[in-house]
């Protein structure tokens, strides 16, 4: 019997688990589609059918982990909508900074997330839009009147600045958590009513 298994019954978590661990140990570009498909016990052919190369599998992988930030992120409960929005962007953020694929990407791959940032919006960037679309649709009077898809965006640039740049102002005299503080200040004044 062969070591490998039916295209189909390979769950696309286990190749993206083996991404992730290949991505952590060696980083996106030492990582190749045969340590890959090693990795997750598929074979090559395997691996081409579900995806066209390396960085088609850390597109999945950046989609799936991000998503699971998002999620956590805003699963707390909050008194009102406006306060369940700026918590959940805080901690979004917070969690993008700490994150060890992002952390690994920013640190040593950045070229990766450029396209992301100045060319096009990609399947994570989608889905955020989405849910902060969705989630000032279901304002309870908290959160000021407008166009939702436009503070959508709004937020998401915000919020991306602070994850992606906040790091590189912290310092000594400001910290991270002051950023945070002034992030969470900046966005509960952009929400209000």
């Amino acid at each position: 019997m062969s070591q490998y298994r039916n295209n189909a019954a390979i769950p696309e978590e286990r190749i993206l688990d083996a991404a992730y661990d290949l991505v952590l140990a060696v980083g996106m570009r030492r990582m190749n589609m045969a340590d890959l498909a090693r990795s997750a016990g598929v074979s090559r052919a395997t691996l081409y059918r579900r995806f066209p190369n390396a960085h088609a599998v850390v597109a999945a992988l950046t989609t799936r982990e991000l998503a699971a930030i998002v999620a956590r992120a805003f699963a707390r409960p909050a008194k009102d909508a406006r306060t369940s929005v700026v918590r959940g962007i805080v901690a979004t953020v917070q969690a993008v900074r700490e994150h060890p694929l992002t952390r690994k990407i920013i640190d040593v791959d950045p070229e990766f997330l450029l396209p992301y940032l100045v060319e096009r919006r990609g399947t994570s960037t989608a889905a955020q839009l989405d849910m902060l679309t969705a989630a000032l649709r279901t304002d309870d009077g908290s959160i000021r009147r407008g166009n939702r898809a436009v503070q959508a965006r709004a937020l998401w640039l915000a919020a991306w600045s602070f994850a992606l740049t906040g790091p590189v102002l912290a310092d000594d005299t400001v910290g991270l958590d002051l950023l945070d503080r002034e992030l969470r200040a900046m966005l509960d004044r952009y929400l209000a009513t």
